[in-house]
């Protein structure tokens, strides 16, 4: 073993910002510099001082110190992450630090999906809507799609740009603009009604009179069936970037044909997210600073001084860990020291041991923990608890009143 180097003398004396810690995250933190001292004194006994020496500096202690804290807000902010990722999912990475802060559940990631679905039936979505418009050639029933001198797109350039299109707006004209009475509802003895009423004077009197609403959802029915059994119906065929009116235009009708259409570079770019961007509800990431996964969601170390009773014993016990696993590799590295008549073995392979399997028992725990004070875990035992005192009530015999 090495000479004239200073073990454990018995006390310590912590300075924050004086580089004894190797990353100094909790120099500033009053109550991290006020414990260092009684952590490094309380695992130097636990470890046999001062029966034996502790081949260990105080520095030594303060780095166990800072990993026990920094190990313990790494497994609190994991478990957070993982609870609360579907709810901050691509929310701003500079909104602020999520560490100690109450997250409420919300719907946005859930309702992003919604639109997603949404989106493929026309209802909504994440992309925009553009449309554009066919101009008719009176006798063509063929157009081609990337005829710029026909084709029109707000958009993109036809035969340049890949679209999508969603829908097409080629139907017969509605039955309301046909609806003919030649007999202005004289033919029908609503004129001879009315002159009892004392508005047969009147031309047509049939003007006076409020017809049922049936009545002329029933004539535009027979209209529209009319056109469909005696007139080639309205429709289209869309075939690559070609697309078939039927019945051939005529040029009379209507001069143009419009369709809805997505840009198939913004529907296929994972990219093209409004959430991402700051345009869908609370959220309001930004491009690049909105969070997408465990990498990016803003949780930072802990607060010391934030911790209660129950967080600080792990600590201090998972500080005696480490510094147990550090004692172990100091004292392994040789077997034994040479005495008169004799030798010593020291311990620094059950000191390694030990160390390690506390570091891995103390970090189950820790798990277990978390994972029973979940969301899911917590509701399903409010639900046992409502159903075992559900159980409970209904065994109590009730009262008979008799009057």
């Amino acid at each position: 073993m090495a000479v004239n180097i200073p073990i454990w003398p018995g006390s310590s004396s912590f300075f924050p910002g004086s580089g004894q810690t190797p990353f100094a995250f909790y120099d500033t933190d009053v109550d991290f510099a006020a414990e260092a001292d009684q952590v490094a004194d309380w695992c130097a006994k636990r470890l046999g001082y001062p029966i034996v020496d502790v081949e260990l500096q105080d520095i030594n202690f303060y780095a166990a110190f800072e990993e026990a804290v920094s190990e313990y807000g790494t497994q609190v902010n994991m478990y957070n992450a993982r609870d609360n990722m579907i709810n901050v999912y691509g929310s701003s990475t500079t909104g602020g630090s999520l560490t100690g802060q109450a997250i409420q559940p919300t719907m946005t990631a859930l309702t992003d999906l919604g639109q997603a679905y949404g989106q493929a039936a026309g209802l909504g979505g994440n992309y925009t809507y553009y449309t554009g418009s066919i101009t008719i050639q009176s006798g063509q029933q063929i157009y081609d799609l990337t005829d710029s001198n026909l084709v029109s797109f707000e958009s993109g350039s036809p035969g340049v740009d890949a679209i999508e299109i969603r829908r097409i707006y080629h139907e017969a004209p509605p039955a309301i603009v046909r609806y003919f009475d030649p007999f202005i509802g004289t033919g029908l003895g609503s004129q001879q009604l009315l002159a009892e009423f004392g508005y047969g004077n009147y031309s047509p009197g049939v003007s006076f009179m409020m017809m049922p609403i049936y009545y002329d959802v029933l004539r535009l029915q027979a209209i529209e069936f009319n056109d469909q059994i005696r007139k080639s119906a309205f429709s289209f065929e869309l075939s690559g970037n070609r697309i078939r009116f039927f019945p051939i235009p005529n040029g009379s009708n209507f001069t143009k044909v419009h369709f809805d259409y997505y840009l198939k570079s913004e529907i296929n770019n994972p990219l093209n997210n409004p959430t991402a961007g700051g345009a869908s509800g609370g959220n309001s990431g930004g491009g690049g600073n909105a969070v997408s996964d465990l990498s990016n969601i803003p949780y930072d170390n802990v607060t010391y001084a934030d911790l209660n009773d129950i967080s600080k014993q792990w600590i201090r016990r998972y500080t005696l860990a480490c510094a147990k696993e550090m004692l172990g590799f100091i004292r392994g590295k040789y077997s034994s020291i040479p005495i008169p008549n004799a030798d010593i073995t020291l311990n620094g392979a059950d000191l390694l041991s030990q160390g390690q399997s506390e570091k891995d028992s103390l970090i189950n725990e820790l798990t277990q923990m978390l994972d029973s004070l979940s969301r899911q875990a917590q509701l399903e035992r409010k639900a046992a608890e409502a159903s075992a005192l559900s159980s409970q009530f209904n065994a109590i015999p009730l009262k008979i009143y008799i009057g």
